[in-house]
């Protein structure tokens, strides 16, 4: 014998009672509910461009780093000697893809007459391929016509000298001041550019010269020893646990560091100022909330007749209290969605508004030396949309609870009465 399907449950009648005076029949635009959805859809949507562009910074500046100094950096209380032991060493250990050597510190350049002050970085081009993409940086020559004679400049820093691919320059170690201190003289170096590079960051683009590692040893008076290693890690390894297998095959006074320790201020910055500008934001959500609130509050006294004559029908205060209450979460949906939307809408169309603002204010150039930008970066995470979507959802059905608990409290007889 076969079984008849179970008909399905009705919509609790509080629920079907909210939906209609959110959405009443005949009428084509329910001025209330358009109007408070839009408050909510508002606050949302700046939420979701703000928070996009904030995550697009993080996550260009994540990539920039890993790029170009790997994901594990390695360092010592003074310089590394015997560096390509060390090397072998952390090559050896699990998850490591490769690892390079390098030196770094400050120079002086000089073209003609123009002088600049940049970071040089020694590169041992035996490995340095393996870890940083260099390749995918150049605008004009190749890392592979670098040698001990020849460097290659940074974009902006090229056009502030003005120098250009097989111009020379002369290179002014920081060992000039300690030779001219024991009187002895220390001529500057004449080096060839055989490359141009552009990385994308301001601050790297505009005072940055690659050499070899040899020509920044010699610089730096630092004979064979290193100031760092880079490491690249094989793809889903994480960084942290990397650096903790590192440390345990290298000496006491050499450490290895995830690049998140490397550069632990600045990432605290940024999420500092990416959660303080969520704290602040959502307060536009907070007052839209207050306006479906006071909307609610209005619809209670309006219909006070209407409410006791639910009461007398039999409907318990938790019901009565309940249809208020679906009415902010109805409210706090439909917003939600809109401004989804629109949020998203607008960071697909950012950059033909930030391109449309800096020509009609003649401001390219400034965007690029102040912000570090010429395209507005966007990343969004499914954890930030979800948190922006729970949030605005919890505090619309929360908006509804004093509507809902004046509503509740109302008592039939008296409500009956109301004229």
């Amino acid at each position: 014998m076969r079984r008849r399907p179970r008909a399905p449950k009705p919509v609790p009648w509080y629920l079907h009672l909210a939906f209609r005076q959110l959405f009443p029949t005949g009428r084509r635009f329910p001025f209330f509910t358009i109007i408070s959805a839009l408050g909510v859809a508002l606050g949302v949507a700046l939420l979701i461009i703000v928070m996009g562009v904030m995550g697009g910074f993080e996550y260009e500046t994540r990539h920039m780093i890993t790029d170009t100094e790997g994901e594990v950096q390695i360092k010592a209380r003074g310089w590394i000697a015997d560096y390509p032991s060390v090397v072998r060493k952390v090559e050896s250990v699990a998850g490591v893809a490769a690892a390079t050597p390098y030196a770094s510190d400050m120079v002086m350049i000089k073209f003609g007459e123009k002088p600049a002050f940049p970071m040089l970085r020694g590169l041992d081009l035996g490995s340095v391929g393996r870890v940083t993409p260099m390749d995918r940086y150049m605008l004009a020559g190749s890392i592979d016509d670098l040698d001990d004679d020849s460097i290659i400049l940074s974009a902006q820093l090229a056009a502030s000298i003005g120098a250009n691919i097989g111009n020379t320059i002369e290179v002014y170690s920081p060992l000039i001041i300690d030779k001219l201190s024991a009187d002895s003289v220390f001529l500057p170096r004449q080096v060839r550019v055989v490359g141009i590079f552009e990385i994308g960051k301001q601050q790297l683009d505009s005072s940055t010269v690659y050499g070899t590692l040899r020509l920044a040893q010699d610089l730096y008076g630092l004979g064979a020893t290193v100031h760092g290693i880079n490491v690249r890690l094989k793809p889903g390894v994480n960084e942290d646990d990397a650096a903790a297998r590192i440390n345990a095959v290298l000496p006491e006074d050499i450490r290895a560091f995830s690049w998140q320790d490397s550069f632990s201020d600045f990432l605290w910055v940024l999420n500092l100022e990416r959660n303080m500008i969520f704290f602040l934001l959502l307060f536009i959500v907070i007052v839209a909330a207050f306006s479906v609130t006071s909307s609610l509050l209005i619809s209670v006294v309006r219909k006070t007749r209407e409410i006791g004559l639910l009461g007398a029908l039999g409907g318990r205060p938790l019901e009565v209290a309940a249809c208020f209450c679906a009415q902010g979460l109805f409210i706090g949906v439909l917003g939600t969605a809109a401004g989804l939307v629109m949020g998203f809408t607008a960071l697909a169309f950012r950059n033909d508004v930030v391109l449309w603002i800096t020509r009609i204010t003649q401001r390219q150039e400034v965007m690029r030396r102040f912000y570090e930008f010429s395209q507005l970066p966007s990343h969004t995470s499914g954890s930030t949309v979800a948190l922006i979507v729970v949030m605005t959802i919890v505090i619309s059905t929360l908006a509804g609870l004093l509507p809902a608990w004046k509503a509740a409290s109302l008592k039939p007889v008296e409500a009956l009465r109301n004229e």
